[in-house]
């Protein structure tokens, strides 16, 4: 991860309590419709867009086989992003301080930061049928190594709840290995959220709910009109 400001940080809480506020209400497709999805991104990004959407389409119609289990598409939908898409802000890819890119944007640019990685994920699993009720938003302090030293970071990432109890494992950006929550001493949770609202931690305490807020919602009509 990059140095974040104290101004990214406000950028991304606030990208935190709207994008819950979504989860509250936004339901998924039933059906992608390929054919539109890949019109939309070949026009808009053009033969290398095109060629990472195919591979992405690939990934998903593997990871819906009968014979594919929820830890298989997790693993299949993590080592795709992570090997298919590169790191980078909001500033470098968009030319704006917070933008929140939908999946189909993240593929055509070949880039996103840790939100957009997570918000990827979400999406291309609630695509291959795992429960948005398994599936958290995790906002933590993440301990980072730059230049010779140990620095915390503002990040996010995906937790699956295999049962409401169970431990979670972790889709990170960061790595494509999936370990338990546990495993994860670089990773301190603040807070976490989902359709059902917001999470000390990821335990099930402290839970509250969201203000609407209407950039959020520009981004689930455009993850609609995407085909999603």
């Amino acid at each position: 991860m990059r140095p974040v400001s104290l101004r990214a940080a406000s950028s991304r809480a606030r990208f935190f309590s709207v994008l819950l506020a979504g989860l509250l209400t936004w339901q998924p497709g039933c059906a992608l419709d390929y054919p539109a999805m890949a019109e939309a991104i070949t026009q808009r990004w053009g033969p290398a867009g095109a060629d990472r959407f195919k591979g992405w389409q690939s990934m998903v119609q593997a990871g819906s086989r009968p014979d594919s289990s929820e830890l298989d598409r997790l693993a299949l939908v993590n080592a795709f992003f992570n090997k298919t898409i590169r790191f980078g802000t909001d500033l470098e890819i968009w030319q704006q301080e917070d933008y929140w890119a939908t999946p189909l944007e993240t593929l055509g640019r070949g880039a996103g930061d840790c939100e957009d990685f997570a918000i990827a994920k979400y999406f291309s699993l609630l695509a291959l049928g795992v429960p948005d009720t398994k599936l958290r938003f995790v906002y933590v302090r993440a301990l980072v190594q730059q230049d010779r030293a140990l620095r915390v970071e503002p990040h996010m990432v995906l937790a699956y709840y295999k049962t409401a109890t169970a431990e979670p494992l972790v889709l990170d950006n960061l790595t494509s290995i999936i370990g338990s929550a546990s495993q994860r001493s670089d990773l301190t949770p603040v807070y976490s959220f989902n359709k059902e609202g917001y999470f000390q931690g990821v335990l099930r305490t402290a839970m509250s709910r969201g203000t609407r807020l209407s950039r959020w919602e520009d981004l689930l009509v455009r993850v609609t009109n995407e085909g999603f």
